[in-house]
């Protein structure tokens, strides 16, 4: 196989902050040498300036592989995941059956090795069949290759079996994702509460719900010593929940989705079910804070909260419509348009979409390194598109986004050397 150089190329690596012209060579796979005064070597391609970065890890994907095809499949996933920029996603267990044994496990890994374009991991799930009640055997799905573990949508509501989970997993330093949501603080709830979700008449789910479950969560991690993922945080409390817990030195992560960083409860409108998510859309407040905790590292990790939903499960009122909005294709460029807007930093973006995801996962992925695996995308930082729900390549369409004026997408992007996209 010959080398291969990308030229006249920004490239940046958020992991050691490096931001500067110059040329990447690929050969076998993997990075043979980088810099500003490499010779190029082999066959050539000019990135015109623009950016060279780590492919992006999207720690949160649901597909419906196995089980629910029509959704999605591992194949449509990773052909939307390159187009949007991201060489690694991280299945989440909400398949039928569910992700909670070692076979599954097992066949998700092979499947996606065969049909996805993108590197696919799995999040085992931590109890059986998701019912909260049961836990799986984390300890043989780590050893068979689960990255991380989670209950999919549903929090574990049962603090007993949290602080199990947290110090059985602790032995073999596997990371435990919990959503932060009291169970009885939302039922029936289907948007954020506030006046204009109650004017709307909508049932709302208030913030301190999902302080609640967080400050719960980080006090079973520091009696436990266990790896905690604050899954998908949604408002500024729980930035502050989690601004506390750091300062402890507690070994505690968050994510957000980029939908929370891009959107607020407006962007509901007069009842658009596409902006139905789990967690809801809240304040503009909220939003800024997140973006805050992005900007200042103490959200470690942006996701797409990639979660596809056929129409018919969204053209309903909005009360019994399905959460949730595909954004494998959305989360760079929505990132890149807060970036272009002032409200988010360009290499604190960048480094929660690439090695801080996997770092957490322990995944060699993320970087910029002689010697590490070619997944990497070219960035216009720039172009201006809309976005289109129907030209998505996801197999469901459902996204908030539709029609709305982005700025910034991939161009090209490579999976171990391998021209995936672009």
């Amino acid at each position: 196989m010959s080398a291969l150089s990308i030229i006249n190329a920004r490239i940046i690596d958020p992991a050691t902050e490096r931001d500067e012209m110059g040329t990447l060579i690929i050969e076998k796979g993997r990075i043979k040498d980088f810099g500003g005064d490499i010779a190029p070597e082999g066959d050539i391609i000019d990135a015109g300036g623009k950016i060279l970065a780590p492919g992006l890890v999207d720690m949160r994907v649901s597909t419906g592989e196995p089980g629910r095809e029509s959704k999605e499949t591992l194949a449509s996933a990773g052909r939307a995941a390159v187009a949007g920029g991201i060489t690694s996603i991280v299945v989440t267990p909400e398949t039928k059956p569910v992700l909670d044994d070692v076979s599954l496990v097992e066949y998700i890994k092979r499947r996606g090795k065969k049909k996805s374009l993108a590197r696919v991991y799995l999040s085992g799930a931590l109890t059986q069949n998701l019912d909260g009640q049961n836990m799986t055997e984390l300890g043989l799905m780590s050893n068979a290759g689960a990255v991380m573990f989670s209950n999919g949508k549903d929090p574990i509501a049962d603090s007993l079996l949290m602080r199990r989970m947290l110090s059985y997993s602790s032995a073999f330093n596997a990371l435990i994702a919990n959503r932060p949501v009291d169970p009885s603080l939302s039922q029936g709830s289907c948007a954020h509460e506030s006046d204009l979700t109650s004017r709307l008449g909508l049932v709302g789910t208030p913030s301190t719900a999902e302080r609640i479950m967080a400050e719960r969560d980080v006090a079973l991690a520091e009696l436990t010593g266990g790896r905690l993922l604050i899954d998908l945080i949604s408002c500024a409390e729980t930035v502050d929940v989690i601004t506390r817990a750091k300062s402890r030195d507690l070994d505690v992560a968050c994510s957000v989705s980029i939908n929370h960083l891009a959107l607020n409860e407006i962007d509901i409108g007069d009842y658009r079910t596409f902006a139905k998510l789990d967690p809801p859309l809240r304040t503009e407040e909220d939003r800024l804070a997140l973006l805050e905790g992005v900007n200042s590292g103490v959200i470690d990790v942006i996701v797409s909260d990639h979660d596809p939903r056929p129409a018919g499960e969204k053209r309903l009122p909005f009360q019994d419509a399905a959460s949730g909005a595909v954004g494998l294709e959305i989360l760079l460029a929505a990132g890149l348009s807060q970036v272009v807007d002032g409200t988010l930093d360009l290499m604190a973006f960048l480094k929660a979409v690439t090695c801080n995801p996997a770092d957490l996962l322990g995944l060699n992925a993320g970087r910029i390194a002689v010697g590490a695996k070619a997944d990497l995308v070219i960035i216009d930082p720039h172009a201006p598109w809309v976005c289109q729900s129907e030209d998505l390549r996801s197999r469901s369409k459902n996204t908030p986004f539709d029609g709305r004026r982005l700025t910034g997408r991939a161009v090209m992007t490579f999976v171990g050397g391998d021209r995936v996209f672009g």
